[in-house]
């Protein structure tokens, strides 16, 4: 008689036609297929679980998960500090001559900087200032900063107010001087937002030429 347990092709018909009952699974292949949904188990629960309740339920895992937790802890780590800096900005920051190396020029590895030179009474000036306000919280992983032109940069000419300067990791990438490239009154946010991500779009598709030169934008 043939062995109903065979791995056969005619067995196998058999099973499907419920003539054969389902294939007898060995004990050791159900201790291992069991093995096997219990990591796979604890893998889920690392996945689910934040840093706070990774800390809080160490004890209850066993040492050959230490491995995975740590994997999954660093994973979480490094997913928390992204979050804090792609939100790390959302205003529009004032600063002066002093401060200039530190926020702008050693802003930081991946940071972007958008610096606004401007006079109080000059109304391009203040329209500038309040688009940048609103790109500002468009955009919080970006640094927009302002600065009063004489304080930042000594005897700086009231003509080529408004100024822009953009930063990427502390070089100059590209520099908006004079009223008329902004187009004077007429400037909406949404043209002053296209300029700025033009900077940036060219930057990241030709990183090895222009970071080695910057874009001049002047009348």
């Amino acid at each position: 008689m043939q062995n109903p347990n065979e791995d056969t092709e005619w067995n196998d018909i058999l099973r499907k036609k419920g003539i054969l009952p389902p294939k007898e699974v060995p004990k050791e292949d159900e201790e291992e297929e069991e093995l096997a949904l219990q990591q796979q188990s604890v893998v889920k629960t690392y996945e689910s679980m934040t840093l706070d309740e990774l800390e809080e339920n160490e004890d209850e895992f066993g040492e050959e998960d230490e491995a995975a937790i740590e994997m999954y802890r660093q994973k979480r780590l490094a997913e928390w500090k992204a979050a804090q800096i792609k939100n790390a900005f959302g205003e529009l920051g004032e600063i002066s001559g002093q401060d200039y190396v530190k926020e702008v020029n050693k802003a930081g590895e991946g940071i972007w900087v958008v610096l606004h030179l401007y006079k109080q009474g000059i109304p391009l000036c203040t329209l500038i200032n309040q688009h940048l306000n609103t790109l500002a919280r468009k955009f919080p992983q970006t640094k927009f900063l302002k600065s009063i032109s004489t304080t930042c940069i000594p005897n700086y000419p009231d003509r080529n107010l408004p100024t822009i300067f953009v930063y990427f990791e502390g070089e100059m990438k590209a520099q908006f001087i004079g009223p008329l490239v902004f187009g004077g009154m007429n400037l909406k946010v949404e043209e002053l937002e296209w300029r700025v991500l033009e900077v940036f779009c060219m930057c990241s598709c030709f990183q090895g030429r222009l970071y080695d030169d910057f874009t001049v934008c002047r009348f």
